[in-house]
């Protein structure tokens, strides 16, 4: 199987895009809801907490480990791929690829949780690929937990998206990378308060991109891989709006199994 993790629910749109592009492939998933956001807690903290979803994940059958969080991506990768004898792939990379790709005056806007932000991990990978290009983030702590309530066309929530992304209309950015995978839910609006002319990198869509290229150049593991097209969803904590949430994102009624971390 196929194991992602997340704080929430927003590994979904991760979900969604790897049904869409790997249907065949058994997938597992974890929303760690009971201590979502993961964007407020400290470096050590997500650290454990990863460490805890991704022996989940294993127990339930993942040959395949992909962090769905952005927060967990920045400060957790290196000590998992350190401890487990297993590929493991986060959402951070393949987005940063993409986003040099897709700019042409190397202005790159980034947004995320605190904790992504101030690791300055996209920075620093941009940076490395490319010197010369200038990078503008800004911290949205808000938006987490806007969806997490489903508020995902609020009067109030358009409102916060514009405050945030205002910092980043003045630096003439031409791509923008959504850090969260939360966020992707909130694309239209996102898209309407920065500008058509600036291009969004869904995370979500350029990692499920990265695991299809590598299943397909990975015989061996492709093999370790069960393919009846089947998805299993757990939660460290169930709730009505998290469902709902839930259902509306995969367009399909799925069930929840509660687990405890």
């Amino acid at each position: 199987m196929i194991g992602i993790f997340d704080s929430g629910l927003g590994g979904l749109t991760v979900v969604r895009t790897m049904m869409k592009q790997l249907p065949e492939y058994d997938i597992v998933y974890f929303g760690d809801t009971a201590r979502t956001p993961y964007g407020s807690k400290s470096r050590e903290t997500v650290i454990g907490y990863s460490f805890e979803n991704t022996e989940f994940l294993i127990k339930m059958g993942a040959k395949l480990i992909i962090i769905a969080c952005n927060t967990a991506s920045s400060v957790a990768t290196h000590k998992l791929s350190e401890k487990y004898n297993l590929p493991i792939f986060e959402v951070i990379t393949p987005a940063i690829e993409n986003a040099l790709s897709a700019t042409r005056n190397h202005k790159i806007g980034v947004i995320g949780t605190r904790a992504t932000i101030n690791s300055n991990i996209y920075e620093q990978k941009i940076m490395e690929k490319k010197p010369e290009a200038h990078v503008y983030s800004n911290a949205c702590p808000l938006l987490v937990p806007l969806v997490e309530e489903g508020w995902l066309s609020k009067p109030e929530t358009r409102m916060i998206v514009k405050k945030y992304l205002h910092p980043l209309k003045g630096k003439q950015i031409d791509t923008l990378i959504l850090g969260c995978t939360h966020y992707p839910l909130l694309k239209d609006i996102i898209q309407h308060k920065i500008g058509k002319q600036v291009k969004i990198i869904d995370s979500s869509i350029s990692i499920a991109s990265q695991i299809k290229s590598y299943i397909q150049n990975s015989p061996e593991i492709d093999l370790s891989l069960s393919k009846k097209g089947k998805s299993k969803f757990y939660v460290s904590d169930i709730t009505d709006q998290f469902k709902l949430t839930a259902q509306k994102i995969l367009k399909q009624k799925i069930h929840l199994e509660h687990v405890i971390q």
